[in-house]
């Protein structure tokens, strides 16, 4: 495989990337999403757990921000291991009535090995990551970039990019700067229409490692 990505399993962060039939899917941006990013949404603090994950899933998928709003995956390096807290520096854009977040490729270092955007040259330096998410009360819904689309958009001459493509990979890198990131987001609909769905959990991520440790002694 040409795209060879270790992606620690959390069902929060499938907005980072997809893989699918053994290759990979992923688009990636030239820019952050316009100027006005923050590195904070305090309404995104503590611990967060998939909806509907598998039944008699035990794996950890959750993520935690703590009290100064830093965001952390929660990893198990091996079942029934205690949890290990990775920090990814997540930003924040709201625009209008939408919210998107915004992660670099360098950012991603801990979580995930990446290479440069594919087929991409000059090789730029960073690239970056995008998401809309909606978040109301404690459930936080979170779209992930249709990749398809937004190759059919380069296609159509309606932004600028690369794509390649095989018959189990898509790689896109959608090309512009901030201002025109922000444009794109508010002039096409490139997020899918089907959300990855948290809720925010009344546990304690201490109490969150030892019933998940629990369950997995049992198996």
């Amino acid at each position: 495989m040409r795209c060879t990505w270790r992606l620690i399993p959390t069902y929060g962060l499938l907005f980072l990337a997809a893989l699918a039939l053994g290759g990979c899917v992923e688009t990636r941006f030239e820019s952050p999403l316009g100027d006005n990013i923050e590195s904070c949404d305090v309404a995104w603090k503590g611990l967060w757990l998939p909806e509907e994950a598998p039944k008699g899933d035990t794996d950890a998928s959750a993520f935690f921000v703590d009290h100064e709003c830093r965001f952390h995956v929660l990893d198990q390096p091996e079942r029934g291991a205690p949890l290990k807290q990775i920090h990814i520096p997540l930003n924040f854009v709201h625009d209008g009535s939408n919210d998107y977040i915004v992660v670099s490729d360098a950012q991603l270092k801990g979580l995930v090995k990446l290479g440069p955007p594919f087929a991409v040259d000059p090789r730029p330096e960073k690239s970056f990551f995008f998401a809309r998410y909606a978040l109301r009360g404690d459930r936080l819904d979170l779209y992930d970039v249709d990749s398809e689309r937004v190759a059919k958009l380069i296609l159509d001459a309606k932004i600028e990019g690369t794509i390649s493509k095989t018959s189990t990979e898509l790689h896109v890198y959608v090309r512009g700067n901030r201002g025109q990131m922000l444009e794109i987001v508010r002039a096409h609909a490139i997020f899918g229409s089907k959300p990855f769905s948290l809720r925010r959990s009344e546990q304690s991520v201490e109490a969150y490692e030892k019933a998940l440790i629990a369950r997995q002694r049992k198996e």
